[in-house]
């Protein structure tokens, strides 16, 4: 993956992330749940002043400071280095995630959460990035290990 193609999926998921949560917030109060596709999906708009799952919610600075570092040197490194395609897809959602999740906290001093599944806290596309990066940078590194 060229470094073009990176800093474009980077920028597509963040500004999807931003604008997602542009609509979260124009459309929905605080709290409202709108049925997407039944039980399996609903948009329901939460303010997470805390980490994953809530946790810590009055720690905003320590999360500024933490996600900016994170994210100065994840772009250090997507920049700087050459990795296998999946580690650099990774590494794009990664910065992306943390990114998005950042400029929520800068501005309002939370994190806007809508996606709503069963049996799982409410989450954003900026958290799936997260997950999605974690685990493409994760499976290059079996692949590479083996």
């Amino acid at each position: 993956m060229r470094l073009w193609e990176t800093l474009t999926l980077a920028l597509a998921v963040l500004t999807a992330d931003q604008l997602s949560k542009w609509a979260a917030e124009a459309f929905l109060a605080p709290g409202e749940s709108v049925s997407v596709a039944g039980d399996l999906l609903r948009i329901t708009l939460v303010h997470n002043p805390g980490a994953a799952f809530g946790l810590l919610p009055k720690h905003t600075t320590l999360f500024l400071a933490l996600a900016t570092a994170v994210a100065v040197a994840l772009g250090w490194v997507l920049v700087g280095r050459r990795q296998w395609l999946t580690s650099r897809a990774g590494l794009a959602l990664l910065w992306a995630g943390t990114v998005g999740n950042l400029i929520d906290r800068y501005r309002w001093g939370h994190v806007v959460d809508f996606l709503q599944v069963p049996h799982w806290p409410v989450f954003n596309i900026a958290d799936s990035a997260l997950v999605v990066g974690a685990l493409l940078i994760a499976w290059s590194l079996v692949r590479r290990n083996r």
